[in-house]
């Protein structure tokens, strides 16, 4: 019985910490080979708008916070913002999105309606003598998924030089505290840029 108590007690802090996520973003990054980018030491913003083809409905307060979380990542690197594209080492802009997506799980179900704990394994390997049947439990999660881009062009060669991204699940902690969550990803995205 302590046996029994100890497996269930096992399987159920695995199946608990399974469970629990926290959605951490995914980041990665692109870099053109073509393009050397050690020498930079100041940036500016591609254009007056900052962001590139900016969503139709998108939050003009988040949209600024997203602005200024991008130019003090950039500042906390070392480089110097400027006003002048043309006369900056490399220009910067950026893309935000989101979705909504729709996540279905399905897992089989045993109905015991004889041998009780046992009775899906009993039933199954000796043909079903404790009346074991199965079906299955299916499981419907809608969320949001966000994404940031954040791209630097060579202004000397006027190429690409690099492309960040992260995409993230959006909790409902990311929707009450966005300034956090915002300033988060914006650092794990422009980190990767060297």
């Amino acid at each position: 019985m302590i046996l029994i108590k100890k497996i269930f007690a096992a399987v159920l802090l695995i199946t608990v910490a399974s469970c629990s996520t926290t959605y951490e973003a995914k980041v990665d990054f692109d870099k053109n080979s073509k393009v050397d980018t050690l020498n930079y030491k100041t940036f500016a913003w591609l254009s007056s708008g900052k962001i590139m083809a900016p969503p139709a409905d998108i939050n003009p307060v988040m949209k600024q916070r997203v602005d200024e979380e991008i130019e003090k990542a950039f500042m906390a690197k070392g480089y110097q913002l400027i006003d002048d594209a043309e006369k900056a080492d490399f220009a910067i802009s950026y893309t935000v999105g989101n979705r909504d997506k729709i996540k279905v799980s399905s897992y089989p179900t045993t109905y015991n309606t004889g041998f009780g704990w046992g009775g899906s394994y009993y039933g199954g390997r000796y043909g079903g003598m404790y009346g074991t049947q199965m079906s299955t439990e299916t499981h419907v999660r809608q969320y949001t998924e966000g994404k940031l881009a954040i791209d630097v062009y060579d202004v000397k060669s006027h190429q690409p030089a690099w492309h960040g991204w992260a995409v993230k699940r959006i909790t409902s902690d990311d929707k009450e505290a966005p300034s956090s969550m915002i300033k988060d990803i914006v650092n794990k995205v422009v980190t990767q840029f060297n």
